[in-house]
This record gives structure tokens, C-alpha cells and sequence, in this order.
């Protein structure tokens, strides 16, 4: 089965840290990449962090410095830090993985909500 589970959503406290993680089922072969993107109520989904499958990194500009995204390849893993959480940050995080075989991947979201 094709698919992506995420976990490590919740509630937190303005400042706090959250580390989602994104497994992907083994049918999902020749990963080209995977990220993290959310959405809040009334906005489009946006992308937050990328990582290829050879490391190489990209953030939008509001989590450059406090999120860090990483990939464990042998385990189809991948996981956000997310430090120093805002209000803004609120939102529906999604994993996406891009397969070079069978293409875009999403999971089903995790709520992320930070209080002020």
C-alpha cells in the first residue's frame, strides 16, 4: 500500500518545540525528495521545508533558523524539528513524498496549533 503516515502534531505554548515525523510505506520507491507543507484555515497550502534524497535542504523564509527538516533513507522517514513555535505557525502539516516511479505522495496531516 502507497502511503504516508505523520505524526507529532498537538498543542503547544508560544516558544515551545514540536518534531513531526512522516513514515512512508516501502512501496514508495526512488524517492527524489520529500517535504513538509501546511496550510492554515482560509490560506493555501504553502511548503515549509524540502530534502532531497542526497541531503540537500530548502525552508521558506519564516522557518529558516527554527525548523530543521532531516531524512533517514534506510528507515523512508522524515522528520521536522520545529523550534520556537508562533501563533502563525498554526496549521494542518502535511508530508509529501516525490517518487521518481509513481510521482507525488501526500499523507493525510497532522494539526499543529501554537498558543500565544
Amino acid at each position: 500500500q502507497v502511503q504516508l503516515v505523520e505524526s507529532g502534531g498537538g498543542f503547544v505554548q508560544a516558544g515551545g518545540s514540536l518534531r513531526l515525523s512522516c513514515a512512508a510505506s516501502k512501496s514508495i520507491n526512488r524517492i527524489v525528495n520529500m517535504g513538509w507543507y501546511r496550510q492554515a484555515p482560509g490560506n493555501q497550502r504553502e511548503l515549509v521545508a524540502i530534502i532531497s534524497s542526497d541531503g540537500r535542504t530548502a525552508y521558506v523564509d519564516s522557518a529558516k533558523g527554527r525548523f530543521t527538516i532531516s531524512m533517514d533513507n534506510a528507515q523512508n522517514m522524515v522528520y521536522l524539528q520545529m523550534n520556537s513555535l508562533k501563533p502563525e505557525d498554526t496549521a494542518v502539516y502535511y508530508c509529501k513524498a516525490v517518487s521518481s516511479l509513481i510521482g507525488d505522495v501526500w499523507g493525510q496531516g497532522t494539526q499543529v496549533t501554537v498558543s500565544s
